[in-house]
């Protein structure tokens, strides 16, 4: 193959080095090379984000013969080191919230729920710690990652407890008194200061790992080689950080995309150019080389779980000729939250059946309000977007649900449209993406940063916002779909780039693909969601009471009340069932 100049320019360092490389430009084909033009008994070491890059990346490496490279994960490569003919019993996932409270005997008090929000930020507070450089829990303060008032409140009240409890919970799993997580095992393996034995460690996706791993990576003697693209940081909610930006090394580019055209090229980087208020830097021109011209595989990619499940649920019940769909990440991730609470759990709250609930935390609660109350003191992002989802859908959940099922299949190559949230895709490709509409605009950038403009972790939440439509575009090899209000100024339409009407989408640009993507369906926005809910919680009064009564005598269906009464199904479908106009009137 024949390697760009910048590809060169990297094969001819001997020192430490980073490279910012943009998305589709070949950053794996270039550490192959780089690991190609080291002398044959080198040991390298090339750490990857994840199992599945793991497996390809290593075959990749044996294909070119290349023996003598070591391909692991940060976790892979911790668990070796501490986990095997150890003591220790590993948890394959995190400790919930209900189970910190047993472990801990956490006990509540006169507050609702209060030992569920103590262990709540304990919980986080863990996993703050182990994902961080420091040495020592008190090293850190966790209300640096904490905004939400309430949530401020209850963790400055009890904040020497929390500490203290986070210290109890990790000597449990030191002790071997309970599994211990892979938070944890990391933690422990970059306490140890361990020294590996290579010649060249190779670290991909610099932009996003954890400031425990780039510690014991930077602590390391081999030369040292760290590449990524600062513009895909969108894991700061795992505590990641952009160790492009941290480390003082000589910085390469690699500034060509072989994925993608000029024209995504084009809308890419003025989504960066809103960085520009923000940081004062101008992002470095990208080289679209990409000349796909095949349509096989079509995504529909999202900012949030909530967006993406409002969008399939819009394929299944509006349009019967989608037929095949596929969720990235498996479609039980979308209604399941990491600590194990399930969109069902949520909606038989809703519906007061209690025994149906098989979660501990929302058991506990009585009300739908009060779950409220308690995502609000601990932001749980998770749960947040379960409850919109049963507020907006209610009863209709089961049999939507079970409708996604039927149509997924079990291979991607077999589905006419994917779905992913954008976090859920990284580091894929599909040949056409259209973007929800629930990503960041210019419009609503513009007013962040002129309401927060001096507040630095408000700020760089933004940055991410706009990495996140970054991430999302450059997913195409071929075109993007854009609703009109996501679309920034100065990117001209194209047989590349389309836009979206808000309200209507423009005939002249419906084509074949345009139907399979069902782009002739109602647009979808958060803020149109939530406007419906607004009058959810105002008061039932006997007129209205009447007029829905009257309503569904007649047979008027569900979608014509809603529009009617300003209110969400899930909220006229729950009146019906407290007036009890189904066993009255036998409909």
């Amino acid at each position: 193959m024949q390697l760009t100049s910048e590809q060169i320019a990297i094969l001819e360092s001997f020192s430490n080095i980073k490279i910012n490389a943009v998305a589709g430009s070949g950053k794996t084909t270039t550490l192959i090379e780089y690991a190609k033009s080291r002398p044959s008994n080198a040991k390298i070491l090339y750490l990857v984000f994840n199992k599945a890059v793991k497996l390809e990346a290593k075959n990749k490496f044996e294909e070119r013969g290349l023996s003598n490279v070591q391909v692991e994960t940060a976790h892979s490569l911790a668990f070796k080191h501490i986990m095997w003919n150890s003591k220790y019993r590993l948890r394959k996932q995190e400790y919930s919230t209900s189970e910190i409270v047993e472990i801990l005997s956490i006990q509540g008090n006169e507050e609702k729920h209060t030992e569920y929000v103590f262990a709540n930020h304990v919980n986080k507070f863990m996993a703050y710690f182990c994902n961080s450089d420091k040495q020592k829990v008190q090293n850190l303060n966790y209300l640096d990652i904490v905004s939400d008032t309430k949530a401020m409140e209850f963790v400055r009240n009890n904040y020497d407890e929390i500490v203290k409890n986070v210290r109890i919970l990790l000597k449990k799993m030191n002790d071997g008194v309970i599994a211990c997580t892979h938070d944890f095992y990391l933690k422990k393996f970059q306490v140890s200061n361990p020294k590996l034995d290579f010649d060249y460690i190779l670290f991909d996706e610099g932009q996003d790992t954890s400031p425990t791993m780039l510690d014991v990576f930077l602590k390391q003697t081999a030369t040292k080689v760290i590449v990524g693209d600062t513009h895909q940081q969108i894991y700061s909610w795992r505590f990641a950080v952009n160790s492009l930006e941290k480390v003082d090394f000589e910085e390469y580019r690699l500034s060509t995309s072989f994925r993608f055209n000029q024209d995504i090229a084009n809308l890419a980087m003025k989504f960066l150019e809103w960085k520009e208020a923000i940081t004062g830097d101008f992002p470095i021109p990208i080289l679209g080389k990409g000349s796909s011209t095949v349509i096989k595989t079509q995504a529909v990619i999202a900012r949030t779980n909530l967006g993406l499940l409002l969008k399939a649920i819009e394929y299944v019940t509006e349009r019967d000729t989608i037929q095949k769909i596929y969720f990235e990440g498996n479609i039980n991730s979308y209604t399941y939250a990491d600590d194990g609470a399930s969109l069902y759990d949520v909606l038989n709250l809703y519906n007061d059946k209690r025994s149906f609930i098989r979660d501990k935390l929302i058991s506990k609660m009585r009300s739908l309000k009060e779950l409220e109350e308690y995502i609000e003191k601990t932001e749980d992002v998770q749960l947040k977007m379960m409850v919109e989802i049963v507020k907006e859908y209610g009863n209709e959940i089961p049999a939507i649900i079970k409708q996604l099922k039927e149509k997924h299949v079990e291979k991607k190559e077999d589905a006419e449209v994917i779905f992913s949230t954008v976090h859920r895709c990284k580091g894929m490709e599909y040949d056409t993406v259209l973007l929800v509409n629930d990503f960041v605009t210019l419009e609503s950038t513009e007013k962040i940063i002129e309401r927060n403009g001096e507040d630095e972790y408000k700020m760089d939440k933004l940055i991410e916002e706009i990495n996140l439509l970054y991430v999302a575009v450059t997913r195409s090899r071929n075109s993007v779909y854009i609703f009109e209000n996501s679309m920034p100024l100065g990117i001209p339409v194209s047989k590349h780039i389309r836009v979206l009407k808000e309200v209507e989408i423009q005939e002249d640009l419906i084509e074949m693909d345009d139907v399979r993507f069902g782009l002739k369906s109602k647009p979808y926005t958060v803020k149109a969601i939530r406007k419906t809910q607004e009058k959810d919680h105002q008061h039932w009064d006997s007129k209205l009471d009447d007029e829905l009564t009257i309503m569904y005598c007649e047979g008027i269906n569900l979608r014509d009340m809603t529009k009617h009464f300003g209110r969400t199904k899930a909220a006229i479908q729950s009146r019906i069932e407290k007036l009890e106009l189904r066993e009255l009137y036998g409909k």
